[in-house]
């Protein structure tokens, strides 16, 4: 029997880049084999703005991660973020040539090609169009339309729109590093799929991936994605607000972010003061924990205030659409104290504090389920998923060759097109470009 398939993932992060081996167990849930975490330097808000530098932190991490599991890495999954990423509503029909046969994929892929054919703005490129609901020939709200009969094909689609250069600049730090790049995906995806359970997903529910660069909200509803926006801000300009308040250093303001910081200024006493030692034979400081809080309090409020302006831009507020699982807080920013209440507190809706532990194995490490690695863990999940579908594919290849096939099932007699994801295109295409561009 061949050897367990490893799946890698890379977290491009603000704050720190991760690559994350694993492969599935006997259970068919996740198991982590190494990680790797490097302190990401060329990295602005999500967006790469130096290549060498993140070329040296895609290898330092890459290289952990190696050392840890004891495996080699050829090919990684990327998530792409940043705050160059926006999604708008679309909608579109097709008019069927032959309403007699049943509407079948193919019918489907027409109707999503020709929303990539939407004329964005110079240098934007759509990176995933994700269908919402069906109408045929004018009854709507269908979630299956294959097998249907009907003349004309509408739908509703979300579509997420990012930069072309950003895309191609990750795709070149991939490379660069001496690895090769197996799949492109949408980070605010890759970390729902980690943290959220199908039953949240169905009943309506807003995650909210609070990194170092940029905060990402993915929003689900009846097990479809319905609305993603990126916010440009942040844990860093937390930390940046330390800085300048007690005018501190970056390294002390991080520390006691993540020590003594809470969302909740009510929370400290007056007289409890934290001592910061001086720099160079200066006098230490001292900061009281109720200013630390203030200062984290306004910063924190203002994240969360814009990302629920994106929850009532979905619609939360109509009773069909209303998100009854709340919301769901994961990446490094969700650790801070009393952040769940605060959140609470501005959008009256249910929080919880999402660990990636969703589809991990039980004996995974306390690491691995930190909300840090949400991302990187829905990364290897997505790798894991398309070499499944690869090997289907290869057996159903198979199959075709040695002519076991029904030709009652299949009116044309000829095997199925395999469906490619507009992200396995985009992957292509970002692959076709460096290749020819070296």
């Amino acid at each position: 029997m061949e050897s367990k398939k490893i799946s890698v993932g890379l977290d491009i992060g603000t704050t720190k880049i991760v690559a994350m081996i694993g492969r599935k167990n006997e259970y068919g849930k996740l198991e982590i084999l190494g990680i790797g975490r490097s302190k990401s330097l060329g990295v602005h808000r999500g967006v790469v703005n130096n290549i060498t530098q993140t070329i040296q932190s895609i290898q330092q991490a890459v290289q952990d991660a190696e050392t840890e599991s004891g495996e080699t890495i050829q090919e990684v999954i990327v998530g792409i973020a940043g705050q160059h990423i926006r999604s708008l509503q679309h909608s579109d029909y097709i008019t069927r040539a032959n309403s007699e046969l049943v509407i079948d994929e193919d019918d489907i892929d027409l109707l999503v090609n020709q929303v990539h054919k939407l004329v964005m703005l110079p240098g934007e490129e759509i990176i995933h169009v994700l269908p919402q609901d069906y109408k045929v020939d004018g009854q709507a709200e269908i979630k299956e339309p294959i097998g249907m009969y009907g003349g004309r094909l509408e739908a509703n689609f979300h579509v997420v729109v990012g930069q072309v250069s950003s895309i191609r600049n990750i795709g070149r730090c991939v490379k660069s590093a001496g690895l090769e790049l197996e799949g492109i995906t949408l980070e605010p995806l890759a970390s729902a799929n980690a943290v959220l359970s199908q039953e949240e997903k169905e009943a309506g529910v807003a995650l909210i991936d609070i990194g170092g660069g940029t905060t990402d909200l993915a929003i689900f509803r009846d097990g479809i994605i319905r609305h993603t926006a990126v916010i440009p801000f942040g844990g860093n300009v937390i930390t940046e607000d330390i800085k300048e308040g007690c005018s501190i250093i970056e390294k002390q303001a991080e520390l006691l972010k993540i020590k003594f910081g809470s969302a909740w200024p009510g929370e400290n006493k007056d007289n409890e003061i934290v001592s910061i030692p001086g720099l160079r034979g200066r006098e230490p400081k001292e900061i009281t924990l109720k200013n630390l809080s203030k200062i984290i309090h306004a910063r924190v409020v203002e994240i969360v205030e814009q990302v629920y302006v994106e929850i009532k831009n979905y619609g939360h507020e109509e009773q069909k659409k209303k998100l009854i699982a709340g919301i769901v807080l994961t990446g490094g920013g969700s650790q801070l104290k009393h952040l769940k209440q605060l959140v609470e507190y501005i959008t009256g809706m249910d929080t919880r504090v999402g660990y990636p532990n969703e589809h991990l194995a039980g004996d995974s490490d306390d690491e691995v389920t930190s909300p840090l690695y949400a991302t990187a863990v829905g990364l290897v999940m997505d790798g894991l998923r398309r070499q499944e579908k690869k090997c289907l594919e290869k057996v159903e290849e198979a199959t075709h060759q040695f002519g076991e096939y029904d030709d009652e099932n299949n009116e044309q007699g000829q095997p199925k097109k395999e469906r490619k994801s507009f992200l396995d295109k985009l992957t292509e295409r970002v692959k076709d470009f460096l290749d020819n561009a070296e």
